[in-house]
């Protein structure tokens, strides 16, 4: 197994993207915090949420083998730049080595190894989602919503165990922003998932109901990055102003999701500003922190 492959398989950028999500809540929940522990907290959260999610999508390529052989066949395992015995080992390591770090980080600090716990559930949600949530299409979509999302907690929890009401605030938008775009997608992919055996719920209600509950989340979202906006946030200002631009482009996607006529290409539109929408609303929580 080359150095590179091994890279790969990890899907570093994805890695790094959620580790966006613990920066964010260590930043968010500094005050009183010294700089050093700050930096620290960022290294090690960083490196912990890294490994244990590289682990994530390396059980998913070994349970998605088979299918990655037709679908997939440039991905390291398919085309043999990794061995399924090698990849496992690599799983285990990166798993162990984030948890390990998470141990290391409670015990500098002090956390009474609440982060650890965090960690270890965290990477057991991603042999879950890799096993069976995959297939089983709303509870796979909950367990990425999940996985992205829990970051924010587990930033903040580095910082103090007592986490303010924001951050959970925060949680909850990008978890039900994130489930509302993987819903959509699921109208989106519905030929294909069909092919695979995979359940979603355009499969299980159809494609004319399905876009009410990816709607219903999307609203979700915007309620809890509203009341986010009427809580003690380090930059509230800041905050209340630019999370408009990602509310409007939500809510329009919602709006969107009304018409019982969409077709794959509407529904490829209202993923993209779901999408765009997560992303301002990124922007926003980073200048909540400043």
């Amino acid at each position: 197994m080359k150095f590179k492959d091994a890279i790969e398989i990890l899907r570093p950028i994805n890695d790094i993207m959620g580790s966006l999500t613990v920066i964010i809540g260590i930043l968010n929940t500094r005050t009183g915090i010294g700089f050093e522990r700050i930096i620290i907290n960022i290294i090690l959260g960083v490196l912990t949420y890294f490994f244990i999610a590289g682990s994530s999508m390396v059980i998913n390529d070994i349970y998605d083998i088979e299918i990655d052989k037709i679908n997939r066949p440039e991905r390291p395992i398919p085309r043999g730049a990794i061995t399924l015995s090698q990849a496992k080992y690599l799983f285990a390591g990166t798993l162990v080595l984030g948890i390990t770090i998470s141990f290391i980080h409670s015990i500098i600090f002090n956390l009474l190894f609440l982060n650890v716990i965090i960690a270890i559930f965290f990477g057991f949600m991603g042999w879950v989602y890799a096993k069976w949530g995959k297939r089983s299409g709303f509870f796979g979509n909950i367990i990425v919503s999940f996985s992205f999302s829990i970051g924010l907690v587990y930033g903040a929890i580095l910082n103090s165990s007592l986490i303010p009401i924001y951050i959970y605030f925060f949680f909850f938008n990008s978890f039900f922003l994130l489930l509302s775009r993987e819903v959509i997608k699921g109208c989106e992919d519905i030929e294909g998932d069909k092919t695979l055996g995979v359940n979603t719920l355009a499969i299980k209600i159809g494609l004319k109901q399905t876009p009410y509950f990816s709607m219903t989340f999307a609203f979700l979202a915007i309620l809890f990055f509203i009341l986010a906006a009427f809580t003690n946030i380090l930059n509230r200002i800041a905050f209340s102003i630019s999370m408009v631009f990602g509310i409007l482009v939500v809510f329009y996607a919602a709006i969107l999701m009304i018409n019982k006529n969409l077709d794959k290409k509407d529904f490829s539109k209202i993923s993209l500003l779901l999408k765009v929408g997560a992303f301002l609303g990124l922007i926003a929580v980073i200048l909540a922190s400043i």
